[in-house]
């Protein structure tokens, strides 16, 4: 065992900060990354709020349910919503008919990055919230 310390050391091995590979591959677990997201979509929702006219008959909110949650659009006799669901291996996203608007899946790459895939392509946390929020939060601009 020795001999394999020495042999570390001398390839400077011993000298490299030692990744905790355990934690953070626990952040890249899809409850993790879920509740990131449902943070920053509130913080989007109300953004996109204050960004509204002084006299706006619209209003989007974000409401928890079962097992995700929703953001609505209400205005007048209009109602849509974007739904984000927790399953076992993606979070779901849907839209107000419950169709399937697209999933996200994780990986934990070589590097310890969490990567976060759509249809294949990596996207970062802003990119899935435009992907699920761009036509109902900006549909009438």
């Amino acid at each position: 065992m020795a001999d394999n310390t020495e042999k570390h050391a001398e390839n400077g091995q011993a000298n490299q900060p030692k990744f905790d590979w355990v934690s953070q591959r626990f952040a890249c677990s899809l409850p993790a990354i879920f509740k990131t997201l449902r943070l920053q979509v509130e913080e989007d929702v109300k953004k996109r709020n204050n960004l509204r006219p002084k006299f706006a008959v619209y209003e989007f909110s974000v409401a928890d349910h079962d097992d995700g949650f929703a953001v609505t659009l209400e205005a007048n006799n209009v109602k849509k919503v974007v739904s984000f669901r927790l399953a076992e291996h993606a979070i779901l996203v849907r839209n107000d008919l419950g169709e399937p608007m697209f999933d996200v899946t994780l990986s934990f790459n070589h590097q310890g990055e969490c990567q976060m895939n759509v249809n294949k392509e990596r996207l970062d946390f802003w990119q899935v919230r435009r992907l699920a929020l761009e036509d109902l939060l900006f549909h009438s601009n």
